[in-house]
């Protein structure tokens, strides 16, 4: 069944985490939480695949954990916080992760978070739906600023 479409699937560089993808990712979550336990740790490490076949997951949802696709997975239905633990059992930060799921060093993607994360020009939709805002909008906004600012 193909996944419904919403206004905010048209949001650069993440999938929203929403009930349907909650429903869809539950396999991914549910392997992701059980590595909260050292002994489902040892016994992943020890065999991904076959303790993997413990889970109600999709071949892709398999391939996505095996391979540490970690955007795919997030496609799929996992959430962030969840499919970060898979990552802590390789011994990775979420620093870390982070950094590869943008396609970035560490350092650069530390770096981009500390300057206020990425800019908004060219990130604010996939469809170019949403470019610069018009100069209406941004009067309105920078009315509000000045109106804050006396107050």
């Amino acid at each position: 069944m193909a996944r419904a479409q919403h206004d905010y699937d048209d949001i650069p560089g993440t999938f929203v985490f929403d009930a349907e993808r909650s429903r869809q990712g539950y396999g991914i979550n549910m392997f992701c939480m059980s590595l909260m336990k050292d002994e489902n740790r040892k016994a992943f490490k020890a065999n991904e695949a076959e303790y993997l076949k413990k889970f109600k997951l999709t071949p892709a949802q398999t391939d996505a954990i095996l391979k540490r696709d970690y955007n795919r997975m997030l496609e799929l239905g996992g959430n962030i916080y969840f499919t970060a633990k898979l990552g802590a059992t390789d011994g990775h930060s979420f620093r870390h992760l982070a950094a590869v799921m943008t396609g970035s060093t560490q350092d650069d993607y530390a770096a981009m978070m500390l300057k206020g994360g990425r800019s908004v020009e060219g990130n604010r939709s996939k469809s170019g739906k949403y470019g610069k805002p018009t100069k209406k909008a941004s009067a309105k906004s920078a009315k509000s600023k000045s109106s804050k600012k006396r107050k």
